[in-house]
């Protein structure tokens, strides 16, 4: 069941949409807060402790993936606020790029308020499921994680090597780099690690977290036979073996 604290922020500019959506929610014990455009949304956010956003990809002026892009950058708490971005075309480039720009999930137009209400609940759940290394909120201000030889520039969302040289990283292995990041030296299982990196991806992360684990150890140059920077930890998971220290947008 989801918490009747749970504050959602609609952002679309459709009114029927918002309306009909908002309805269906608070009968599912959600609070809703409903906005037109970026204005209102900016200003609902200044209002109110918002736990989720959702927000609708194709509208006039600021688009969904601007309003996503410059949450994610802006720093603070609200950078760490959930998204569920809505698509109305449902194509696989609305969604790649989405992802890209920070959205944790996606459900494409025409949806199915209930198909909806789940994955709210399952967003909910996975940003719940965060031990309490380094939790959403305190992570929002945080401008660059540095870990060994390497930086993660959190709102370029890259890799930076020693010699400088940025090493791009796709939505799905940025986050799996997150997690690692947020819990440095703790063991990590499978589920853990598929239940706080899947989003509409879930597939993939089901069939093989292992192959994903393999993948980010190449992006970071880490031996497959003795890994030193992401090692496997027999019948119990993986663990980032790097000290993690957090440089945030004031810092000098």
């Amino acid at each position: 069941m989801s918490h009747a604290q749970d504050h959602v922020l609609i952002v679309d500019d459709d009114r029927e949409i918002r309306e009909l959506l908002a309805d269906y929610l608070e009968k599912q014990g959600l609070r809703c807060t409903l906005a037109a455009n970026g204005r209102e949304m900016r200003a609902a956010l200044d209002a109110h402790r918002i736990d989720l956003i959702v927000l609708d990809l194709m509208m006039p002026g600021e688009d969904g993936l601007t309003l996503c892009r410059n949450l994610r950058a802006s720093g603070g708490p609200r950078a760490g606020i959930p998204v569920l971005m809505l698509t109305a075309r449902g194509e696989d480039m609305d969604r790649i790029v989405g992802l890209e720009m920070g959205a944790d999930d996606y459900v494409p137009k025409p949806f199915v308020p209930r198909e909806l209400f789940a994955r709210i609940r399952a967003i909910l759940r996975r940003t719940r499921a965060l031990p309490p290394n380094l939790d959403a909120a305190a992570s929002a201000a945080v401008r660059e994680l540095r870990f060994g030889d390497w930086r993660l520039d959190t709102v370029a969302r890259h890799l930076v090597d020693a010699a400088g040289t940025v090493v791009p990283l796709s939505g799905a292995e940025y986050r799996l780099l997150s997690v690692f990041l947020a819990h440095p030296q703790r063991v990590l299982s499978r589920d853990q690690l598929m239940e706080l990196t899947r989003g509409r991806e879930a597939d993939v992360f089901d069939r093989s977290i292992d192959l994903q684990v393999s993948r980010l150890r190449q992006r970071l140059g880490d031996s497959a036979r003795e890994p030193a920077i992401i090692k496997t930890v027999r019948n119990e998971g993986y663990v980032l073996a790097s000290e993690v220290r957090a440089v945030t947008a004031d810092a000098s």
